[in-house]
């Protein structure tokens, strides 16, 4: 079992999960965040406005699934939520120990 983090831009995560309906996952949450990768400061554009602060808006979804479909799950994730533009989001893979 692998747990995988995706940290998302907003305007994408509906989409994203829309996308994930019929995905073999175990469990699935959803939680609405704020932080930077390398762009720091970078100025970009979400539904709601214009953004320059050093913490920008995101949506992290935590998936658990089978060790057997992380590199479907992972190609999946990248079709739905890349734009391609800086500040797309980080997708994290980790090992699950227990899930009960």
């Amino acid at each position: 079992m692998k747990q995988i983090v995706a940290v998302v831009r907003p305007h994408l995560a509906e989409s994203l999960l829309a996308g994930l309906k019929r995905s073999p996952v175990e469990a699935i949450s959803v939680v609405e965040v704020k932080g930077f990768g390398r762009q720091k400061n970078y100025v970009d554009e979400y539904e709601e406005g214009e953004y320059s602060e050093a913490f920008l808006p995101k949506v992290e979804i935590t998936l658990y699934i089978d060790d057997s479909r992380v590199e479907e799950m992972l190609q999946k994730l990248v079709s739905l939520a890349r734009s391609g533009r800086m500040g797309d989001g980080k997708i994290f893979v980790l090992p699950v120990t227990h899930f009960q």
